[in-house]
């Protein structure tokens, strides 16, 4: 309510005494007008002072509903709030003195006189307190069902996600398929049951329609499939529990019993153990206080010990073992490959920041190898990656882009190290470990013949850019095409399929997002209101991504779409950051894929990179053809 920056210009605004008694007034009433008025008091035409300005927050209002015998604060908590931030101010000038950094809140008294300082920081607390208050508005606003409906979107099927609940035995549910739920159209004061069908799916969240609405939408109705109140027919029979029509059609039929057997005759409803197979499918391995290697998210060519503090839904909340307030953590899922078991870096050669923790900590205990991901064993033995080779590469600082990039390090078990040509730390400490057979490296010409945007090196002249000139003027040879990973899954996704992902940029968070490409096995994914610069190259099997309703059904919180406001007040920062590398020239397609072909390929390795359009794209292996070594 109070937001203003306006100082106050009355007369005895800040030479009084701050300390007066407090007068216990009534509440401002709700129809007040407040206004703002750069600190102006209005008056009456007969001359008297009808309006007030607080010294506080600089709001205008009537001064008989001001606050204190003076009439100088808009309420009780201004008033008090003078008098903290009057000692903060007295403080903030002796922190200049001994030359001790200013916080954030002493940077904000500093730009000002006092009155307008205390202003101003009382305007910066509203706003934080404004923006909790948006996005949890926000947050309780937003419904997938009603933002499927209105735009009649598709959303992706859960058998597209192994590694979320069900995703391996969801079965043949789909529409038409009957379930027990309960009736909301009912006055009877106990809970009761009714037949309903599903009309839509839409990942885990099924729109149903109660049995005798027939092509009536009017009580439908958004239910997740795998919640505690859906059941398969046959359920409130062996539970006692009453079905009973909706009364809004109960005059329809007399015999409802004939009615129901008619209908669920031949009818398909969820297997008898769904409820125990989604339980299942949701009890996790990892557990808090293992301890576990993760990537060091300020220096990613390392890894740091970290432990687990919390698992929801599969997605791990990892504390760094040396961050003693326990606030320096990292999010990722149980499945990611930036985990590995105690030891691991040891093993292959990678970096590793050593613990100054001499021993573990009460209760920690090291994770059993046998629960993280497994990679796909290589020989090394033959023809394999050197050091120097030029690949193409997901920038692991700017997921929108695919850059030209270096084998900077050959590891043990198909183990590499990639650093992003032109971008490079002098000390390496931006280089990235990939395993061979990652989904996120791909071969010279990748994407010229696919039609994605090749990243050059920054400060890199030579444009448009050609991979034989940049080949023939560093010296270079091409990673050969045979040594990636040409497996493609019939995956399932399609292009405008809705999601929840990861915003692997800002890992704790997960958002509402859209297929917008699809290149063999990967997935091109947009965050709904953001800008495209924001987009993020995934893997199809990613376990960052997860179906529409798996926030809902494990407890996490969802990021709804963003809204005009909120992205230009939440960019801010982030997107400074990424704009440092998406201003880069990103070159022309000019290079014909015959030229490319020529230059850079046997015709043989041709058919593993050439991809189909986005029209055509639909997971199948068939747009690859296998070459063997």
């Amino acid at each position: 309510m109070f937001d203003g920056y306006d100082s106050c210009s009355e007369d005895t605004s800040s030479s009084s005494s701050s300390e007066e008694s407090e007068e216990e007034v009534a509440p401002l009433p709700s129809n007040l007008p407040i206004i703002k008025n750069n600190g102006q008091v209005y008056t009456y035409p007969d001359g008297k002072s009808g309006m007030a300005t607080c010294e506080m927050c600089g709001m205008v209002g009537v001064r008989d509903a001001f606050y204190s015998k003076t009439k100088r604060f808009c309420s009780v908590s201004c008033s008090r709030s003078y008098s903290s931030n009057s000692k903060k101010a007295s403080i903030l000038a002796r922190l200049q003195v001994t030359g001790k950094p200013p916080t954030k809140k002493a940077k904000v008294l500093q730009k000002q006189p006092l009155v307008a300082k205390l202003a101003a920081y009382a305007q910066y607390q509203a706003t934080l307190q404004n923006q909790a208050k948006t996005k949890a508005v926000s947050m309780e606003g937003f419904s997938w069902g009603n933002y499927i409906n209105s735009n009649s979107f598709t959303a992706a099927p859960v058998t597209c996600f192994k590694h979320a609940p069900m995703g391996t035995c969801w079965g043949d549910i789909s529409e038409n398929v009957r379930v027990e739920v309960p009736n909301t159209d009912c006055s009877l004061p106990t809970k009761v049951f009714w037949i309903a069908g599903i009309v839509k799916l839409a990942g885990y969240n099924a729109l149903l329609r109660y049995e005798g609405f027939e092509n009536d939408p009017g009580l439908d109705f958004w239910c997740n499939v795998c919640g505690s109140d859906i059941h398969p027919v046959g359920w409130c029979a062996a539970s006692g529990k009453p079905l009973v029509p909706p009364r809004t059609i109960q005059h329809k039929y007399t015999n409802w019993k004939a009615f129901l057997v008619k209908r669920l005759t031949g009818a398909k409803t969820l297997p008898p153990d769904f409820s125990q197979k989604v339980s299942e499918s949701m009890q996790y391995p990892f557990k808090p206080c293992m301890r576990v290697e993760v990537v060091d998210k300020r220096h990613l060519c390392r890894t740091r010990v970290a432990v687990v503090e919390s698992v929801i839904g599969g997605r791990l909340r990892l504390v760094y073992e040396e961050s003693e307030d326990r606030t320096d953590d990292f999010w990722c899922h149980m499945h990611s490959p930036l985990i590995h078991h105690i030891g691991w870096s040891r093993s292959i050669g990678h970096r590793f920041k050593r613990s100054d923790i001499t021993k573990k900590q009460d209760g920690h205990f090291d994770t059993p190898p046998h629960l993280f991901a497994k990679v796909k064993e290589v020989d090394q033995s033959g023809e394999w990656f050197k050091e120097g080779m030029k690949l193409e590469a997901i920038d692991p600082l700017n997921l929108s882009t695919i850059c030209v990039a270096t084998i900077r390090k050959v590891l043990a078990d198909g183990f590499l190290m990639i650093g992003i040509d032109g971008s490079e730390a002098a000390d390496g400490s931006d280089w990235f470990c990939y395993h061979a057979t990652s989904p996120s490296i791909f071969p010279v010409g990748f994407c010229e013949i696919n039609m994605i945007e090749l990243t050059p090196p920054r400060g890199y002249t030579k444009l448009p850019f050609k991979w034989f000139d940049y080949l023939r003027e560093t010296g270079s040879i091409a990673a050969p095409v045979k040594l990636f990973n040409k497996d493609v899954p019939n995956h399932g996704f399609r292009v405008g399929m809705k999601l929840e992902a990861v915003d692997l940029m800002e890992p704790r968070l997960i958002c509402v997002a859209t297929v917008t490409r699809i290149i063999h096995r990967l997935l091109r994914i947009h965050f709904d209101g953001w800008e495209e610069e924001y987009d993020q190259w995934v893997d199809c099997e990613s376990p960052d991504l997860y179906p529409v309703g798996w926030c809902q059904l494990t407890g996490y919180q969802l990021q709804p779409p963003a809204s005009q406001s909120s992205r230009e007040s939440q960019s801010g920062s982030s997107k400074q950051k990424k704009k440092a590398k998406s201003q880069q020239y990103k070159g022309h397609k000019k290079m014909t894929t015959l030229q490319l072909k020529e230059e850079l390929i046997d015709g043989e390795d041709y058919n593993f990179l050439q991809g189909a359009s986005d029209q055509e794209s639909n997971g199948s292996a068939s747009f690859y053809i296998k070459q063997e070594p």
